[in-house]
C-alpha cells in the first residue's frame, strides 16, 4: 500500500486489488501485448507464410514472452519515443531478435496486422484470464457462504417485513437461499461467457493479409489462431472488434452486483432491526463518539463499491459497443479502466464476504417478533374458511385485525366461532407464527 496512490484501489485498497493487477496493470496489458505478437508469429510459420521455427527459437519466443519488469520497462521507453504503444512492443521484440537465428524474421513481426488486432486479443485474454482466475474463484467462496448459511438457519423462523410490515412468516435459511439461487444464474451466465477477437487487419477485410500472401485462407488462418488462445474469432468487424460479448460480461457482472448490493442492503437492515447481530474484535472501534457502536461497516463498503462498480459498468458496456465509422480511438482510454471496475467489484465481493462472516441471528428476539405479530396466521385462517366454502372470510378477519393489535386468544376465538369441522379448528387453533412457513426448510436446502 502507498499513501500517495491517486486510486484507493492501488492504495487503501491495494492487498483487495492485488490479484487484479496480473491482468490489468499497464505491465499485463504490455505482456499480452508481447504474447500476441509472438504466438501470431509462430502461426505464420505453421501456415508457412514464413520459414520454420526450431525449437529453440520456439523457446526464445516463449522466454520473451514472459515480460519481465525490464522488458516493460523498455517498451514504455520506446512508447515515450513512438507514442504508439503497439509499435513499442513490435520495436522491442525487434530489438531482441537482432544478433539471434530469428533476426531474419523481424519484418514478419507484426505483419499485416493493425494495432487492435493485438489490442482486441490481448484484452480478450486478460479478461478471460481474470474471470477464471480472480472474478469466478471469489464468487464462489461468496456462493458457498450462502449455501451453509441456506442450510444452517434453513428452519430458523423469522417475521418476513413487506413494505416494512410484519408479514407472513419465513425461515432466515430460506432467505439466504434467495439470494443464492439468484447468484447460481449469474454464475451460470459468466461460466459461459465468450471471448471475442478479430484478426483482419485495418478495416476488417485482410486486405494486407490477401494481397501479401494470397495462397493463405485468411479467415480460417484467423479462426485458427484465435481458436488456439482459447477466444472465439469475430468474422465480421470494422477496425474494431464490436465488443457485443464483452457488454454481455460487463452486464452480467453488473447482475451480480445488484443482487449483492440487495443482499447487503437486506443485511444492513436485518442488523439495525436487530435479527442479526455481528461479532466484535476488542481493538476495533465503532464510533469515534459513540463507545457502544458496533456498526456494520462491511456491508457498507460493499455497498457503495457495488454501486460505484456497477455505474462504471454501466458506462463500459454502453460506451465499447459504439464506435464511429470504422473506428475512433475514444475507446482505448475507456478499455484501460475496465480493471477499475472489476477492482471495485472485487472489493466489494471481499467486505460482503467479510461481513457474512460475522453475522449470527439474534433466535431469542426472532421468536420473540414472532409471537408479538399473531396476526400474520390470518392469511391462513381466512384461506381456511374459502377452502369450506364460508362466504366473506377475508372480510371477516380484516375487520378483525387491519390496523390494531391482535392478541393470539382474539384469534383463536374467531377460530371457535366459525363454522368449520372440528378437524381444521383443532389444526388452526394448534398454529403458531412460530411454526408457520410452508416449504421454506426445504426450499432453503433445495440448492445445496
Amino acid at each position: 500500500m502507498t499513501l500517495e496512490a491517486l486510486s484507493p484501489l492501488d492504495g487503501r485498497y491495494a492487498e483487495q486489488s492485488a490479484p487484479l493487477r496480473a491482468y490489468f496493470s499497464e505491465a499485463a496489458l504490455i505482456k499480452h501485448r508481447i504474447m500476441v505478437e509472438a504466438r501470431y508469429l509462430i502461426a505464420l510459420s505453421e501456415a508457412r507464410v514464413c520459414r520454420k521455427l526450431s525449437k529453440q527459437e520456439r523457446g526464445l519466443l516463449a522466454e520473451l514472452e514472459k515480460g519481465d519488469a525490464a522488458a516493460c520497462e523498455a517498451i514504455k521507453a520506446i512508447e515515450d519515443e513512438t507514442k504508439h504503444d503497439v509499435k513499442a512492443v513490435e520495436y522491442w521484440l525487434r530489438e531482441r531478435f537482432r544478433g539471434t537465428s530469428l533476426q531474419d524474421l523481424s519484418p514478419m513481426l507484426h505483419f499485416c496486422l493493425t494495432s487492435s488486432d493485438v489490442n482486441d486479443t490481448a484484452y480478450a485474454l486478460m479478461l478471460r484470464g481474470s474471470l477464471k482466475d480472480v472474478l469466478l474463484p471469489s464468487l464462489d467462496a461468496l456462493r458457498s457462504t450462502l449455501a451453509d448459511l441456506s442450510d444452517r438457519y434453513a428452519e430458523l423462523p423469522m417475521l418476513a417485513r413487506t413494505h416494512g410490515q410484519p408479514a407472513s412468516p419465513t425461515t432466515l435459511g430460506k432467505e439466504f437461499a434467495v439470494f443464492l439461487s439468484r447468484l447460481d444464474g449469474r454464475l451460470s451466465a459468466l461460466k459461459r461467457c465468450a471471448f471475442a477477437a478479430k484478426l483482419n487487419g485495418a478495416t476488417g477485410n485482410y486486405s494486407a493479409m490477401r494481397a501479401a500472401a494470397p495462397r493463405v485462407d485468411w479467415p480460417a488462418f484467423a479462426e485458427r489462431f484465435l481458436f488456439s488462445l482459447g477466444l472465439r474469432a469475430s468474422p465480421l468487424t470494422t477496425q474494431v472488434e464490436p465488443k457485443d460479448s464483452l457488454a454481455e460480461l460487463l452486464d452480467t457482472l453488473r447482475g451480480v452486483n445488484s443482487i449483492f448490493t440487495d443482499l447487503s442492503r437486506d443485511c444492513w437492515l436485518y442488523i439495525s432491526m436487530g435479527y442479526l447481530v455481528q461479532s466484535t474484535a476488542k481493538a476495533e472501534v465503532g464510533s469515534s463518539t459513540m463507545p457502544h457502536k458496533v456498526n456494520p461497516i462491511d456491508f457498507e463498503n460493499a455497498e457503495g463499491n457495488l454501486e460505484l462498480a456497477n455505474a462504471m459498468l454501466v458506462f463500459l458496456s454502453e460506451k465499447l459497443t459504439k464506435s464511429r465509422l470504422q473506428r475512433d480511438l475514444s475507446d482505448s482510454t475507456v478499455m484501460r479502466n475496465i480493471g477499475v471496475a472489476f477492482g471495485h467489484s472485487l472489493l466489494a465481493w471481499s467486505s460482503l464476504l467479510k461481513g457474512l462472516g460475522k453475522i449470527a441471528p439474534n433466535e431469542r428476539f426472532l421468536l420473540a417478533e414472532l409471537d408479538a405479530h399473531p396476526e400474520v396466521l390470518t392469511e391462513a385462517v381466512q384461506c381456511v374458511l374459502r377452502m369450506h366454502g364460508v362466504e366473506e372470510g377475508y372480510e371477516r378477519l380484516k375487520e378483525l385485525s387491519r390496523g390494531r393489535e391482535l392478541t393470539l386468544q382474539e384469534l383463536r376465538s374467531f377460530i371457535e366461532s366459525q363454522p368449520l369441522p372440528d378437524k381444521e379448528k383443532k389444526r388452526l387453533l394448534a398454529m403458531s407464527p412460530r411454526d408457520y412457513f410452508g416449504y421454506a426448510p426445504s426450499l432453503a436446502r433445495s440448492l445445496r
